[in-house]
């Protein structure tokens, strides 16, 4: 059986992050391929491991890497498929390897995530394949409630054993809530989207962002994929940011563009199984929120690409929906090659 998943070590000591990847894989049942080879040291390896798996129908790729890590990047060169990048912290805490991974030039994004987050890099994954697999969905859906049982039971766990003279440990006892789900009424005058059957829905934080996001729009058209555009603000305008997000429910991907603290992309993740992919912007004062969209919680991915970098998160989503789409998977190879004019 061809596994759909391939995870490429650059070094052989980066096993431990491997392993988190390789416990949610198990956990999901999704069959996935282990490999190591470095782009520095082995450059013919990469070549070889890509290009034939991905004829053999890898579906994603896994690349984790530290220092100068340019594995995920040397396997993106050889595949049409996404590939998700996992920077290691060897040296500086892992900073190196982060940049060398999310900064990729036009038009080979990666799908980073934090530093040492094999778990997320799997879940992402997941998400990819789980577009065309309702079982898989099913699963990751099940295990995302894993994750929010475990903060329910901590209360428990770490609160209800404090004892301090002045702690009310039973204010509120959070096992005695009744916790509600989000109600959104589809018909609100604040719900508005032009085009609720998008297969991507593009959310702003500012305006001030929207000229990124109208580059993402601009490579959406070229794959011809559809996608709606909405500015709103999590934050400012919560009622109509939840809303917006559970009524596109058509949509296969959520693009999340935003400065000044990446509170767009963190409302979406928490709002809909489906894949995230973040784009951290500069704000006016130069400062960008890159760290705050990658570093993200296990459980809950979001797949990072450069500062700024909108035409890349667009060529991410034309990768990911590509896995069982030949034809935005031939519209991909012409952008690439320069044979579709921007």
């Amino acid at each position: 059986m061809t596994p759909k998943i391939m995870i490429i070590l650059g070094s052989g000591s980066d096993i431990a992050v491997a392993e988190k990847a390789m416990d949610i894989l198990d956990k999901l049942e999704v069959p996935y391929s282990l490999k190591i080879a470095s782009a520095h040291r082995t450059p013919n390896l990469i070549r070889e491991i890509v290009t034939q798996g991905s004829d053999a129908g890898i579906e994603v790729f896994i690349g984790i890497a530290g220092l100068a890590a340019h594995l995920p990047g040397a396997i993106a060169a050889y595949t049409p498929r996404p590939v998700i990048g996992v920077p290691v912290n060897v040296k500086t805490g892992g900073i190196d390897a982060l940049q060398s991974i999310v900064q990729m030039p036009y038009p080979s994004p990666i799908a980073t995530v934090g530093i040492d987050r094999g778990d997320n890099a799997a879940i992402l994954a997941a998400q990819f394949i789980a577009l065309h697999d309702e079982e898989l969905r099913e699963r990751l859906i099940d295990l995302r409630w894993d994750y929010a049982k475990k903060v329910y039971r901590s209360n428990e766990d770490i609160v209800q054993k404090i004892d301090r003279p002045f702690i009310q440990n039973d204010f509120l006892r959070i096992k005695n809530l009744e916790i509600n789900g989000v109600k959104i009424d589809e018909s609100a005058s604040e719900v508005s989207c032009k085009n609720s059957d998008a297969e991507v829905s593009i959310i702003v934080g500012r305006q001030t962002d929207l000229p990124i996001a109208k580059n993402v729009g601009i490579i959406l058209d070229r794959l011809k994929i559809s996608y709606d555009i909405k500015v709103v603000c999590p934050i400012r305008s919560t009622k109509k940011f939840t809303n917006y997000v559970k009524c596109m429910k058509k949509a296969k991907i959520f693009i999340g563009i935003s400065s000044n603290s990446s509170q767009v992309t963190g409302g979406i993740v928490g709002l809909t199984e489906k894949p995230v992919i973040g784009v951290p912007c500069a704000n006016e004062r130069g400062e960008d929120y890159m760290l705050t969209t990658v570093s993200m919680p296990p459980g809950v991915p979001v797949a990072t690409v450069g500062i700024n970098n909108g035409k890349n998160a667009a060529v991410l989503a034309g990768e990911i929906l590509a896995i069982h789409d030949p034809n935005i998977t031939e519209l991909l190879g012409k952008l690439k090659d320069k044979k579709i004019t921007l």
